[in-house]
């Protein structure tokens, strides 16, 4: 018979197994037929879910304060070593972190859902201490001269430190080349993809960027022809299903919080099924349109990143709830394959318009981007773009812009 210890560590690890494949839905019953011991068993190591999920968090958040403390020994190590290396260091252990405490990454890089319990929720959050680390990193390197005067540090650290850990959430770590994945999405923001530094002037009076204000100003135009019943009611709705997560809200809850009876709900909005599809499809719709019109309008490949990025800012801002609901997805159901629907309905299109616009980029000598498969390379600029959103709520979205700028494009590093 193995011993209490052992157990507890065997119980823990096959939950972390499962939650890495099929997000918080996995219960108890899941973990003990996977472990080859009655559920009953279980309760003499762990209460409850929520237990296991907790343990497992700890047990990822104390390692990335242990990396987080390593990261600032570096800057009091004897010898001169580059700040931009020692950034790359921290990157690298940050992702390994991510990728090898993987379910508790998921469970807890968004906001989790309603019906975890409060201590789960207190935790699902990026450890203050390595967005701490980062950033003195950083500050030491604007000391030295190593980083640009003007950036701002602190959604820096921030950026760089959650580009790191999504690398456990996706796949990229598991495909030909991942393993550059780090070093590439750190060298974006550091140095940017331009080979020429591109003023905010021009960019501003791109087609690219025109296009994209007329593809976010339609949106509003769409909303208005909506009727107000059915406006208020998937507003409602959007929101239950980033709180709660799509397989925890009931109609029922839908109703109760749009201030109607459970049959008109069901009158005016069909099935459950039949809604989230109805607010996630008008959602992909307005993004594939505006990100197709970036794509299609006549300027020079950097100023399309630059509009592609103004569309993905002003999506995580407008679109938070659908933004949510995707995540919420990649909770319940996170990523496995390349191909996993999980991974977002836009991926394979955006992939392809990005690595057309970093080879027409290459060809006019505009954009400079090196290192690793083509794919790879893709990808790590499709996270760039996508990612300029994320301070949207600490900056604004011209704050978030103007980071973007400053970094994909620029490059947060002084030029050499």
């Amino acid at each position: 018979m193995p011993s209490e210890g052992v157990r507890r560590e065997e119980i823990l690890q096959t939950a972390a197994r499962l939650f890495a494949s099929s997000g918080f839905r996995t219960s108890l019953a899941d973990i003990a037929d996977a472990c080859g011991i009655l559920p009953g068993s279980l309760y003499h190591h762990f209460d409850s879910k929520e237990a296991i999920v907790v343990e497992l968090v700890h047990r990822y958040h104390d390692d990335l304060d242990r990396i987080a403390k390593e990261a600032l020994d570096t800057l009091h190590e004897p010898g001169a070593r580059p700040v931009e290396e020692k950034i790359l260091d921290f990157g690298r252990a940050i992702a390994a972190c991510g990728v090898e405490h993987r379910a508790a990454l998921l469970l807890t890089l968004y906001e989790p859902p309603m019906v975890a319990g409060d201590e789960l929720a207190g935790l699902a959050q990026m450890p203050a201490s390595i967005h701490d680390a980062m950033q003195e990193l950083l500050k030491a390197g604007r000391k030295n001269g190593t980083i640009r005067a003007g950036i701002n540090l602190a959604p820096l650290a921030d950026r760089l430190c959650q580009s790191m850990l999504n690398i456990g959430v996706g796949v990229s770590h598991v495909t030909p080349g991942g393993e550059l994945v780090p070093d590439l999405r750190i060298k974006i923001l550091l140095h940017g993809i331009s080979q020429r530094t591109p003023a905010d002037s021009v960019l501003d009076r791109s087609n690219a960027l025109r296009t994209a204000r007329r593809a976010i100003e339609s949106w509003d135009d769409e909303d208005d022809e909506a009727d107000d019943r059915l406006t208020h009611l998937f507003a409602v709705a959007r929101a239950e299903f980033g709180r709660r997560g799509y397989e925890s809200t009931t109609m029922r809850d839908v109703a109760a919080a749009a201030g109607m009876s459970t049959g008109t709900v069901y009158r005016l909005l069909g099935s459950k099924d039949q809604l989230l599809f109805d607010i996630m499809s008008s959602y992909s719709q307005k993004v594939v349109g505006a990100w197709d019109a970036v794509v299609r309008s006549d300027s020079p490949p950097l100023a399309k990143v630059d509009a592609l990025i103004w569309v993905a800012i002003n999506v995580v801002d407008r679109f938070s709830d659908e933004v949510r609901i995707s995540l919420a997805w990649m909770r319940q159901s996170p990523p496995s394959t390349p191909t996993s629907p999980s991974l977002g309905v836009f991926l394979p299109a955006q992939l392809r318009h990005v690595r057309a616009l970093m080879a027409s980029g290459a060809k006019t000598k505009e954009i400079q981007y090196e290192g690793g498969p083509a794919d790879i390379r893709a990808r790590c600029l499709l996270e760039a773009i996508w990612g300029a959103g994320s301070p949207v709520a600490t900056v604004g979205i011209r704050g978030a812009h103007a980071l973007a700028r400053d970094t994909v494009l620029r490059g947060a590093a002084a030029q050499g």
